[in-house]
């Protein structure tokens, strides 16, 4: 039996689509389906498979989508819309690396901040640049931005 190598997020999310055909859970086979569209559309303009940071871009794309119809349903006054939704974003959110907690993610600003030498609120873009990548998956970007634009604002 050799070394079982790691599944990767989209290996899990087919896996997990595979088994909600078979349970009969429509919600989550819905949101499985949804999310494998958006990749395999993705393979197809990249014309190569999706890394796996990738794939996690994807499945935050699909989260915030989400929570732009739920913010919609509500000015709607939609809360059958709502309720259909949410258990679509915490199905989607299993398959998000773990959050950085609000000290991490203040220590990889400071951090990028340091590298490209930021010293004003004008260097926001320059610090997300470095930052974003480092965090893809684990803290908004408009989080990042607040906590960059906050350790800028007080130097």
């Amino acid at each position: 039996m050799g070394i079982m190598k790691t599944m990767n997020t989209q290996e899990k999310i087919e896996i997990d689509f595979k088994t909600s055909l078979k349970s009969g859970d429509e919600v989550k086979k819905r949101t499985l389906r949804m999310a494998l569209s958006a990749m395999k559309l993705a393979e197809v303009d990249k014309g190569r498979t999706l890394t796996d940071d990738e794939v996690v871009a994807i499945v935050q794309k699909e989260i915030k989508s989400l929570r732009e119809s739920i913010s919609d349903a509500e000015k709607a006054g939609r809360s059958d819309l709502i309720a259909e939704t949410e258990p679509e974003i915490k199905i989607l959110e299993q398959y998000l690396p773990e959050a950085l907690s609000d000290e991490e993610l203040e220590g990889l600003a400071k951090e990028a901040i340091k590298e490209v030498d930021a010293n004003s609120p004008q260097d926001i873009g320059k610090v997300m640049k470095v930052l974003m990548p480092r965090i893809q998956g684990r803290a908004e970007g408009a989080k990042a931005s607040s906590v960059v634009r906050n350790l800028l604002v007080s130097e």
